[in-house]
């Protein structure tokens, strides 16, 4: 998307194969279904390279897909021009945040730096937990935590930036 005057979203997670592009997914599916598309480019990103160009992780894929959501991101690092680029950065916890530090310009940049689960007046969680090494259940878990908070986010934006 090459519409400057959109709004832009980076969500973050620490290998990008679980949490964030399950946020990406998610918030693909309720921007198109709002008719949004034009209006907000979605991405997502993660803190550490080892997953880069990989797609989500199997088991957060079919937890999606449960759902109806089909995961399709690649993998791939933050880079420090995000901050710059995205309006939004949004991340799963609190050690994301804390590893996004070193890509951050010394500048000022753009991007409102979050936690997803700030957004919602009453969070299920502080945090969205990582599920990497954890069993099925927690997969889904993520997904019913992921879609509350990327609906919470999408109407601040849609309100915030009068898209409604």
């Amino acid at each position: 998307m090459n519409d400057p005057h959109a709004v832009r979203i980076l969500f973050v997670c620490m290998g990008n194969i679980c949490r964030s592009p399950t946020a990406h997914g998610i918030m693909e599916e309720l921007v198109r279904d709002r008719g949004l598309e034009n209006r907000i480019e979605i991405d997502s990103a993660g803190t550490l390279d080892y997953h880069e160009g990989a797609l989500p992780d199997a088991r957060m894929r079919s937890a999606a897909e449960r759902r109806g959501h089909k995961l399709t991101h690649r993998s791939r690092p933050v880079k420090p021009d995000d901050f710059h680029h995205f309006d939004y950065v949004v991340a799963m916890d609190n050690v994301n945040l804390r590893d996004m530090k070193p890509f951050m310009p010394d500048q000022p940049f753009r991007a409102k730096i979050s936690l997803l689960m700030d957004h919602l007046a009453d969070p299920p969680c502080a945090e969205v937990p990582d599920p990497y090494s954890h069993g099925a259940t927690m997969f889904d878990y993520v997904v019913d935590v992921v879609e509350k908070g990327c609906e919470a986010l999408l109407d601040e934006i849609v309100g915030r930036h009068q898209l409604g």
